[in-house]
């Protein structure tokens, strides 16, 4: 197209003079001009204030760097505010944006608003689902494994149990449950299977529903369970993330259970685990398994550059895995993971 204005320029050049195809080469020059428009991008998430959100802002900050791109980084905390952001994106003249929806239900809101907006969109560990609850396969992901990662977590607790020689009868398996979201329900999931697998009776599993994913929630949540559940001279800990292992193991410290009595894994090897570690004597935190908030924070902001500004398509789905760190290794583990 830019081609045949310039070849409709120069006969108009040499047939009318210089003022009129002088114009008529300032019109072949815009499209040059658009594509050159600065890349804008838009990472929002769920929760701000989680070390995981924090660090995937982080990683997406080094790919704005590097690739030269804009970015504009925006809490969401419910789908009000979700939507009000992505308006204001388009306003900023942002060209995409990457999301961890507050609700994978509004998957068709989120859907729409872009598409109304102009907006290419991808979304990140939490997969957007339609109203029946299915995957939105227009909108590219890059998830977790969540299953799998949660059998890690199981093969862990019952491992290092048994490096104890603890006596099964004894111990409690707590499940902080987070079941409306189904990342977290995945994972739990993968646990138990695990822990069931390896011949842990049913019976002394114990759910525990958080109200949220925070710390805070988890600690309520097995503060009442342990009132409940008194039986138990040992625990087994997993949850969604650290968070909910944290709050845990703080709530179980509260009724003199300490490292001797408490195994938790969590899931993020986010500040939080490396918190844990970092104090001069061990805790009932035992591990995480660690996922690459780079990966999803990094490589996700420069799949969707590369989506903008070189018509690149990301794949359709990423599905990422991880590996357990402790107290022990968590120096070897982190220098795989490039941390």
């Amino acid at each position: 197209m830019k081609n045949a204005i310039r070849n409709v320029c120069a006969q108009l050049l040499s047939a009318t003079g210089f003022t009129l195809a002088a114009g008529c080469f300032s019109l072949a020059a815009v499209p040059a001009a658009q594509a050159a428009d600065p890349v804008k991008i838009g990472f929002l998430v769920k929760q701000a204030e989680e070390p995981w959100f924090q660090d995937e802002w982080r990683y997406a900050e080094q790919a704005a760097r590097e690739k030269g791109f804009s970015l504009v980084k925006i809490g969401v905390a419910n789908g009000e505010k979700m939507m009000a952001a992505i308006d204001n994106l388009a306003a900023q003249k942002a060209q995409g944006f990457v999301i961890c929806a507050p609700d994978v239900k509004l998957g068709m809101a989120v859907e729409r608003a872009a598409k109304r907006n102009n907006l290419k969109v991808m979304s990140v560990d939490d997969q957007l689902v339609d109203g029946s609850g299915k995957p939105i396969a227009s909108i590219p992901h890059m998830g977790i494994s969540a299953y799998e990662i949660g059998k890690q977590v199981g093969q862990g607790l019952i491992e290092e149990m048994k490096s104890r020689g603890w006596n099964v009868a004894e111990v409690g398996a707590m499940r902080m449950a987070f079941d409306q979201l189904p990342t977290a329900r995945e994972r739990t999931q993968g646990a138990l299977d695990s822990l069931k697998a390896a011949g842990f009776p049913a019976a002394n599993i114990v759910d525990a529903a958080q109200a949220k994913t925070d710390t805070e929630s988890a600690f309520n949540a097995a503060n009442i369970a342990l009132t409940k559940q008194t039986k138990f001279k040992r625990w087994l800990v997993f949850g969604m993330n650290d968070e909910a292992v944290l709050g845990t193991v703080r709530a179980a410290e509260g009724r003199g259970l300490r490292s001797d009595a408490v195994i938790g894994i969590g899931i993020g090897g986010s500040k939080t685990a490396l918190n844990e570690f970092a104090k001069p004597s061990p805790t009932g935190f035992y591990g995480t398994v660690l996922i690459s908030p780079k990966r999803h924070g990094y490589e996700t902001s420069v799949n969707m550059y590369k989506w903008i500004a070189e018509n690149k398509a990301p794949a359709p789905l990423i599905l990422t895995t991880g590996v357990l760190m402790t107290r022990r290794n968590q120096t070897d583990v982190r220098a795989e993971f490039g941390l």
